[in-house]
C-alpha cells in the first residue's frame, strides 16, 4: 500500500458550511440577475398602465394601434379607425406610444 500524505482521516473542517456558502451565493446572484429586475419592469409597466388617459396613443399585446377615447377602472376603449372602437382590459396594453419620439424619427428619415 503506498502512503497519501496530505489525506485527512476524520472529517474535514468546515464541510458542512460550504454547500450553504454556495447555495447563497447563487441565490443573491439569481436575486441580483433576474428577480430584482424583473420586478422593477412590473411596477413600471403597473405605473404606464394606471397612468394611461384620454387621448393617448396605444399598442396592445395583439399588436392594436389606437387611440384611448375613454377610461375605466378596469378597462379602455380604444378608437382603432374612424368608425371602430374596441374596449380592452388595461393589462392588455402593452405600450403607450410617446408622439414626440415618432415625430422626432419621421424628421430624421426625411433628411
Amino acid at each position: 500500500m503506498s502512503f497519501v500524505p496530505f489525506m485527512q482521516i476524520g472529517p474535514a473542517q468546515g464541510s458542512v458550511f460550504m454547500p450553504i456558502v454556495t447555495f447563497g451565493l447563487v441565490f443573491v446572484i439569481f436575486y441580483l440577475f433576474i428577480i430584482r429586475p424583473q420586478n422593477k419592469k412590473q411596477k413600471e409597466t403597473e405605473k404606464m398602465i394606471s397612468a394611461v388617459k384620454k387621448g393617448d396613443k396605444i399598442v396592445t399585446i395583439g399588436g392594436i394601434h389606437g387611440e384611448v377615447t375613454s377610461t375605466k377602472e378596469q378597462t379602455v376603449i380604444v378608437k382603432v379607425d374612424e368608425s371602430c372602437k374596441l374596449e380592452f382590459s388595461r393589462s392588455a396594453i402593452a405600450t403607450v406610444v410617446n408622439e414626440n419620439a415618432g415625430e422626432k424619427s419621421s424628421k430624421k428619415d426625411g433628411k
